[in-house]
């Protein structure tokens, strides 16, 4: 079976200071800021590579937050999003799919065993 996953989006990493961050990713790896789009009311903060790849996005967390951990989330782009489907249905493992959330781009997210959500994308 041909394997879907054709490489690294981004992975998102909860801050409580999203400049402090930037700065950080900024001057240590030499990656440039840029405000991603509004998702969910929420303002994407992204940092990106010399070709201009979104690869490291921030998210803020409230100090009061529920979550462990500083991964939010990995995404990874895909092609074959009814084979990634049916793997998933396969498995019992419980999906959502998002259309709309950004142009062009169909999102499967699921959580892993250790807890670590994924988010599929694939092109339209």
């Amino acid at each position: 079976m041909p394997m879907p996953v054709q490489g690294l989006d981004h992975i998102n990493i909860r801050t409580t200071d999203v400049m402090a961050s930037v700065r950080f990713y900024e001057d240590v790896l030499g990656l440039k800021y840029t405000a991603g789009p509004l998702v969910r009311g929420h303002q994407g903060h992204w940092l990106c590579d010399s070709s201009g790849n979104a690869i490291i996005h921030l998210r803020e967390k409230s100090t009061y937050s529920p979550a462990t951990g500083s991964i939010d989330h990995i995404a990874l782009r895909a092609d074959g999003q009814d084979e990634m489907v049916r793997r998933l249905e396969a498995r019992g493992i419980e999906f959502k799919v998002a259309e709309g959330l950004l142009p062009g781009i169909t999102q499967v997210f699921f959580i892993d065993p250790h807890g670590i959500p994924f988010e599929i994308q694939f092109s339209r």
